[in-house]
């Protein structure tokens, strides 16, 4: 407990959080912070101090999830942005890490986590896109975009929507690919179909998208169907190392987060050689701000497996 306490009070400072531990004690830590309120913690059984400190990465999220913590004056939101605000992400790497041994064993781990080989890309796409529609569409526009919008200014002064930002992010993404009439076109990560179907219906080219997702497969073809334009945008459930070209345009939106470092040389090989002499393609993706990194435990172990945001040093 002496070192859990030790950890805490290290973690806050900007902000004032109170833990009530299961047995009845009290400490709080940090000083109020007219940024935050003022939130409190209780632990609801012995054991979460030490899950927290056995594994800081996943211990907190795990014991609030099962129940075991409950924060209170705030929400997970609240502590988060708390805890964010004392350790800023931009800043690099934490004191810890900056001892060599293990600068040296988090170099191996990141390189055998970021490995993506094929029989695991499918399951990790798996993993977070084959569930069910019904999840999406409670915090996606009505086209089921998945990355992000395209707004004219940091503060969003003109109040534009998510629909028409996202509708403004593919007229953006087709006029870079200055696309003509009857060309052909390779989705890589297609989604839900938004993208393939957009250019096609706007720019009148033959696009085929592809995914490894079954679920986003059964959609995007469904309203490739209903749109009557099948035969002009087509998906197909395969691996971009598998595709054959070529293609005058290669797009992927949101894709790129999931190739791995390891197979960054492949993919833009692989892309290469599927684009005519005179292609063009244009790669969008989230990126983190300073170098290379590694995923947070708990976005690699629930959310996104195999997931990375990439650094422009990297790429």
């Amino acid at each position: 407990m002496k070192l859990f306490e030790l950890v805490l009070k290290r973690l806050v400072s900007r902000g004032r959080l109170t833990v009530y531990y299961a047995n009845g004690k009290t400490i709080t830590v940090g000083q109020p912070d007219p940024a935050f309120p003022d939130l409190a913690l209780r632990f609801k059984d012995g054991r979460v101090p030490f899950d927290i400190v056995k594994d800081p990465r996943l211990g907190m999220a795990e014991a609030w999830i099962d129940g075991r913590v409950a924060i209170e004056g705030g929400g997970i939101m609240e502590f988060l942005s708390m805890i964010r605000a004392n350790n800023p992400w931009e800043q690099g790497k934490s004191i810890e890490t900056k001892n060599l041994l293990k600068r040296s064993v988090g170099s191996v781990r990141q390189k055998l986590w970021r490995a993506n080989h094929k029989a695991r890309s499918k399951a990790n796409v798996a993993h977070h896109y084959d569930l069910s529609g019904a999840l999406y569409a409670l915090f996606l526009d009505r086209d089921r975009q998945y990355s992000c919008a395209y707004y004219p200014d940091a503060d969003n002064e003109a109040g534009i929507g998510l629909e028409q930002a996202q509708e403004d992010k593919k007229a953006h993404i087709a006029a870079k690919l200055h696309l003509k009439s009857g060309m052909k076109i390779l989705d890589i990560g297609c989604g839900w179909g938004g993208m393939a179907l957009y250019l096609h219906r706007t720019c009148g080219v033959d696009v085929t998208g592809i995914t490894l997702s079954e679920e986003q497969l059964k959609v995007a073809r469904q309203r490739a169907a209903d749109a009557g334009v099948a035969d002009h945008v087509r998906f197909e459930l395969i691996d971009y190392r598998d595709m054959k070209g070529p293609f005058d345009r290669i797009v992927s939106v949101g894709m790129f987060e999931h190739v791995g470092t390891a197979h960054f040389r492949t993919f833009f090989d692989t892309c290469r050689n599927l684009l005519t002499p005179d292609g063009v393609m244009l790669v969008h993706t989230i990126g983190r701000m300073g170098g290379p990194g590694v995923t947070d435990a708990f976005t690699q172990k629930y959310i996104f497996p195999g997931g990375y945001i990439p650094a422009l040093s990297e790429m």
